[in-house]
């Protein structure tokens, strides 16, 4: 059995949505994600700001990265949910640090954090329902 076929077994609450959404979410979110942390990164390197404020963003795309290893590859909810919470905490992080510097990167990142906030409630529950 797949990593992917192992996920599609696993209990998920009624309001989960349907496996073919997640790629086209993620591939608008991660276009606003290249655009936004690479202008935080230039500004990093350019010393417009300091590491102390890109330091969030590099954070996150690591938590953001690291989920479907510990998800499918590894197939540990309780990683993933973890994994989850700290993309959300560094999102909301990254995002009040850049604010006072650059606020429509911060705006930028609205639809992501949406996105994470479901994500995050979804993981939770289907790390509850499956333990």
């Amino acid at each position: 059995m797949n990593n992917y076929d192992w996920y599609s077994q696993l209990i998920k609450p009624l309001w989960s949505p349907p496996s073919w959404l997640f790629g086209p979410v993620w591939t608008f979110l991660y276009v606003l994600i290249a655009i936004s942390f690479g202008k935080v990164f230039l500004m990093a390197w350019q010393k417009k700001i300091a590491f102390a404020v890109a330091l969030p963003f590099i954070l996150n795309l690591i938590f953001n990265f690291a989920f479907t290893p510990l998800q499918f590859g590894l197939k540990n909810n309780i990683l993933a949910a973890i994994d989850i919470i700290l993309v959300l905490g560094t999102l909301i992080w990254a995002m009040a640090a850049i604010y006072p510097r650059a606020r429509w990167i911060a705006f930028m990142q609205i639809p992501y954090l949406l996105w994470v906030l479901f994500a995050t409630v979804l993981q939770l529950n289907i790390t509850y329902l499956n333990y």
